[in-house]
């Protein structure tokens, strides 16, 4: 444990952005597999709404650092294949 005063608030500062990153992360992971869920089956009109929550998360986390610009640009894209394959 750090002696100092700046470095035990560096600590508890860490945790709380690992605690509200890890939540961000679940959300988005949640969204997706919703959706991949409803394309599986079939569903065109569960598909639609889980994807438009799935995208949704996927630029949050991208704005909140989360996740690198072009990995959520790659999901987004992956997201919308996936989409236009149900028909």
């Amino acid at each position: 444990m750090p002696n100092i005063k700046s470095a035990k608030k560096r600590v508890l500062v860490a945790e709380a952005r690992n605690a509200r990153n890890k939540a961000a992360k679940s959300e988005l992971k949640t969204a997706i597999k919703k959706f991949e869920a409803a394309a599986a089956e079939g569903n065109r009109t569960e598909a639609d709404g889980a994807y438009k929550v799935a995208v949704k998360k996927v630029d949050q986390a991208a704005a909140k650092g989360v996740l690198h610009k072009n990995m959520a640009a790659r999901k987004k894209s992956a997201l919308t294949l996936k989409l236009n394959k149900i028909g």
